[in-house]
């Protein structure tokens, strides 16, 4: 209630942290212009450049807010946004990537009979000049925690996340300089359940020459989502559910189960972390017989013998 008011939640917060890309504001008219009416979307622009923005006529759109983080990087600028967002769901868009025509509309139906903690959707690679260099349609749905921790990627631009899973997990991990993304979606991954919706939602800008991105932090920082992920209790239970539950090939992803906590092993050791390295060379090892008949099969030592390193988004042929 707001002044004796009901207030009814808006069905979607899209999140912009911005560093002032001239880019901004094609990324909220995409937004703006979704065949919902106003009150069923807002959006939360956070300024994260240091300097203010140049005026622009979306600024005065009533469903738009702005905000400013000053230099706080894309984890606390997003969080900064989503802590002010009215939204049952969360939707996180870059600065310099778009939403397509009738993407809320097809979220918001689904939405309608799905539970999921998390909904995607396909998406575009797109280049600098906005033509189009690969289409990415949905895969699979249910609990997928076996491919994110394989290193898998479900783009936010294309993903609406429930609020109360969002926060239910802490938001985006700062301390994560790069990964945070998938970080966040094996945090939401171990605890629910991933929807595909189908169509494309988005197109994603695939330009490293214009990134803010250091991708060689990228897998140290996917190491260390691996431990924060591997050191929570139901994780390696909920692991070999997503495993045998794949429609293609659950030896092989299998595999990767015994593969994450080998490797695990062998960084903690390195670290001198013994304890901790005997505990994921046991689970690792443990995994085999727990495979049955599947750990006699050569998919699954594909799996198991395969470098523990980021792969890229979900496929269609559910290998990455």
């Amino acid at each position: 209630m707001r002044g004796g008011r009901l207030v009814i939640k808006p069905f979607c917060t899209t999140v912009i942290p911005t560093i002032g890309r001239d880019s901004l504001a094609r990324a909220v008219e995409s937004v703006l212009v979704q065949a919902l009416p106003d009150a069923a979307f807002e959006i939360v622009v956070v300024n994260d450049s240091g300097r203010p923005l140049p005026p622009a006529d979306w600024q005065h759109a009533p469903c738009v807010r702005l905000l400013h983080t000053r230099c706080r990087e894309r984890s606390v600028a997003r969080n900064t946004g989503a802590a002010v967002a009215h939204g049952r769901y969360l939707h996180f868009l870059d600065d310099d990537d778009w939403l397509l025509p009738g993407a809320l509309a097809r979220f918001w139906q689904a939405a309608q009979s799905q539970t999921a903690d998390w909904l995607y959707s396909g998406f575009q690679f797109v280049d600098g000049d906005g033509r189009i260099l690969e289409d990415n349609p949905v895969d699979e749905s249910g609990n997928v925690l076996v491919r994110l921790l394989a290193g898998e990627w479900l783009p936010l631009q294309a993903s609406l996340i429930r609020s109360d899973a969002f926060w239910a997990v802490g938001g985006f991990d700062p301390a994560l300089t790069m990964f945070e993304d998938n970080d966040l979606a094996r945090q939401i991954g171990l605890r629910g359940e991933m929807q595909a919706i189908p169509g494309l939602a988005a197109a994603i800008v695939r330009d490293k020459s214009a990134t803010t991105s250091d991708y060689s932090l990228l897998q140290t920082a996917h190491h260390q989502s691996r431990e924060k992920l591997l050191n929570q209790a139901g994780t390696f239970t909920r692991l070999r559910a997503s495993a045998s539950a794949r429609p293609v090939r659950p030896a092989y992803w299998q595999g990767r189960i015994t593969s994450a906590y080998v490797n695990s092993a062998l960084g903690n050791g390195r670290q001198g972390r013994w304890l901790r390295a005997a505990g994921r060379l046991l689970s690792g090892l443990g995994n085999v017989p727990l495979a049955g008949r599947g750990a006699l099969t050569a998919d699954f030592w594909r799996g198991a013998l395969r470098p523990h390193q980021t792969q890229g988004f979900f496929r269609q042929d559910g290998v990455a």
